[in-house]
């Protein structure tokens, strides 16, 4: 672990593993006062965000009729993280995170309800939306490494594997639910009350953030104001190969990996001349493996490097297996496991980056890793796009399989080596075993037999 000045003691792991948290229950953390009033909020929250997620794509079609307008607001949404998510980062590591959030969560539910009173005014036009859509990510670069970061200063180091896997697993409860309420409420009173109840629904986390004691926070020393921070930042990641080959990984997966708005829609249309229930089928499919793969990593307890790269290498094979499925259920059906190991690279990457930071340098290095995750679509989705347009849209899903598959496995052996280990293949309990082992030890294996 390094000081706050941001030179690391160490220039390499001794292993790719980060430290790990003991084994707890799949609900461990949810004993900490102030986590289970986060988690409660964010219940609520998520299932109004994923209803605003669903209205606002439907209004912005019904206004212009246009679906690359569509994208422009989906662009919109994600252009601030991109433009100033590191410097999102810094003012993190400098404030108070509880009332950061506090400044946030009201200013995301304040756009939703101004939005809501727009279109159920009548008075709403495309502009607005994109009004919205722009505000609304400009709350999320403070709000996401803020948010990311709080969850160690409510949990501690111990229950930090678990409260993050919760998190995903409640983000990805939502996803099931919010689309399906939100579906219902457009068809029956229109798409205003989805922005109404997404604005409304900020109460929750706003109350819990309240009524948290001060007292039981594991409250970090914030960097003091001065020149150099963002820099300051970079170097630290570069500095540490753990942090920065995890963060390498993870965009790899998320330029190349985690385009399946493109994907899912075109073997749905294209391939299986199914229509729009079963895209329907293949993203619940996927959320419903997704929380599975988030309540695993909850139970796991640990952040290990090794299952990351594991994950990352089945994930790319899974894709490279669903792009040859000659049939809609077999294709159907691998998004579950598909959607398991997804997660369970979020999950490990998100807290073994946690975990192996520096608290002082914790806003800037998780606003890295957010907008190397989340900026990785705008890229990847018109490269996959475009693979899909000229040569098929198996052809782009094996493509994004085979390069995330092989960037897992490169990474897993430029960590393997800068934690002087080696490749161990033998058998034990009669079964074949795969693993990494410290060179001495792979020596001595081999004087053995």
């Amino acid at each position: 672990m390094s000081t706050g000045s941001g030179a690391p003691s160490a220039p390499a792991p001794t292993a790719p593993t980060t430290p790990a948290s003991r084994r707890s229950s799949m609900f461990g953390s949810l004993k900490v006062r102030n986590y289970r009033l986060f988690f409660a909020g964010q219940v609520v929250s998520n299932i109004g965000t994923w209803m605003q997620r669903i209205a606002q794509d439907w209004l912005v079609l019904s206004l212009t009729g246009s679906a690359t307008a569509v994208g422009v607001t989906t662009a919109l949404q994600f252009l601030p993280m991109l433009l100033f998510g590191l410097y999102g980062g810094v003012l993190v590591d400098r404030l108070n995170k509880r009332r950061a959030l506090l400044v946030t969560q009201s200013a995301m539910a304040l756009t939703g309800i101004a939005l809501a009173l727009l279109t159920l005014s009548g008075h709403v036009h495309v502009w607005h939306v994109y009004l919205a859509a722009f505000a609304v990510g400009l709350a999320t670069v403070i709000d996401n490494p803020a948010r990311q970061s709080f969850v160690s200063e409510m949990v501690g180091p111990d229950q930090l594997q678990n409260a993050v896997s919760l998190n995903s697993a409640n983000f990805q409860s939502a996803r099931l639910v919010g689309p399906a309420v939100a579906g219902l409420m457009i068809t029956g009173v229109g798409t205003g009350y989805a922005f109404l109840f997404n604005g409304l629904s900020f109460v929750a986390p706003i109350a819990g953030l309240l009524l948290m004691r001060a007292r039981d926070l594991h409250v970090v020393e914030r960097a003091p104001r001065g020149k150099g921070q963002l820099r300051e930042g970079l170097r630290y990641v570069s500095g540490r190969p753990d942090l920065l080959w995890t963060i390498t990984l993870v965009g790899f997966i998320g330029t190349f990996g985690f385009n399946f708005p493109v994907y899912l829609s075109a073997f749905a249309d294209d391939v299986f001349h199914a229509g729009a229930g079963s895209y329907s089928l293949f993203n619940t499919l996927m959320a419903v493996g997704s929380l599975a793969g988030a309540l695993l990593a909850a139970r796991r307890g640990t952040a290990k490097l090794r299952v990351m790269i594991a994950a990352a290498v089945a994930f790319g094979a899974l894709e490279l297996v669903a792009a040859t499925a000659p049939s809609l259920w077999l294709f159907a059906l691998l998004m579950v496991p598909i959607g398991m190991f997804g997660m369970t690279i979020n999950v490990t990457a998100n807290t073994s980056i946690q975990m192996g930071t520096d608290p002082a340098m914790r806003g800037r290095v998780m606003a890295l890793y957010m907008m190397v995750f989340l900026g990785g679509s705008p890229v990847g989705a018109p490269i996959a796009g475009w693979i899909t347009d000229a040569y098929g849209v198996r052809a782009g899903l094996a493509v994004g399989g085979a390069i995330a598959a092989a960037a897992a496995v490169v990474i897993g052996l430029v960590l393997a080596r800068l934690g002087n280990l080696r490749l161990s293949v033998g058998w034990h309990g009669g079964h074949p075993r795969v693993r990494f082992v410290p060179r001495e030890k792979q020596e001595e294996l081999a004087a053995a037999a």
